[in-house]
């Protein structure tokens, strides 16, 4: 659906590229796309609308930019407003710190949920651990702002709040930590990425399939000496080279109290 829009497009505005499809075509080709989606269920529809997030195995990637859109703007608002005596400024922050409030604990909790199904190595993980802490401590501190703000007397909004200033802007630096530590796990490590994902399936899948071959053939285990031990391939993209050393090494994480092997 997307390929077909940006494809006629060009011809709506009148644009003088001919390589894409001409407006009749164009009709022609919506037409049937709609004409196919009687013939689909209602996944398959939403991912013909929807590829991305059809795409993705939890939606921690998804939901995290609210907060973090929410918070900042509710941060500059607020503190711009009462520093310069503009209590309408602060009005308009207040229902953003709570929808960013709300945001961002449905962030952790999808966050969790994502620690558990995206496959990752011990330099990932110790990533990931800090990840979680800095979004925990954003999360608590949102909630200290907006329960502060909610049974806070009239005059708050007309007063220089210098305390709650401080703790918006220690909550924004913290978040922007955590957020550079999520693109890190994305974008240098492929964390969540499907190709990466698949490949590190593929290698475990080839070394599971190597061991049980060698445990019934045991002629073939004395003549050759091979590790019993299982070894977990690394799957980063762009890893540094000194952080390979840690990777080959199965290992048990702990999320939340719960143990996490993999």
């Amino acid at each position: 659906m997307i390929d077909l829009i940006f494809d006629i497009l060009p011809q709506i505005h009148g644009g003088g590229n001919h390589q894409g499809m001409g407006a009749v075509k164009g009709l022609e080709a919506f037409l049937t796309f709609i004409e196919s989606l009687t013939t689909k269920s209602p996944a398959e529809i939403f991912a013909a609308f929807m590829p991305g997030i059809s795409a993705l195995d939890n939606i921690h990637p998804l939901v995290v930019h609210f907060p973090i859109a929410l918070l900042i703007i509710f941060f500059f608002a607020d503190t711009i407003g009462g520093l310069l005596s503009k209590p309408a400024w602060r009005t308009f922050a207040t229902p953003l710190l709570y929808l960013g409030t709300l945001a961002a604990m449905l962030s952790v909790a999808a966050g969790f949920q994502a620690a558990y199904s995206a496959p990752h190595n011990d330099v990932t993980h110790a990533i990931m651990l800090r990840h979680q802490a800095f979004g925990i401590t954003v999360t608590v501190l949102a909630l200290i702002l907006s329960l502060r703000r909610y049974f806070a007397a009239d005059d708050f909004i007309t007063s220089k709040t210098y305390g709650h200033f401080t703790l918006s802007a220690l909550l924004v630096l913290l978040l922007s930590l955590g957020a550079d530590l999520g693109g890190l796990m994305v974008y240098q490590h492929g964390v969540a990425v499907a190709p990466v994902m698949q490949k590190h399936a593929s290698a475990i899948q080839e070394q599971e399939q190597h061991q049980h071959t060698h445990s019934h053939n045991p002629a073939a285990s004395s003549a050759h000496s091979h590790d019993s031990t299982p070894q977990v391939y690394s799957y980063d993209v762009a890893t540094p080279a000194e952080d390979h050393q840690h990777e080959s090494t199965p290992h048990t994480h702990d999320h939340g109290g719960h143990e996490h092997t993999h």
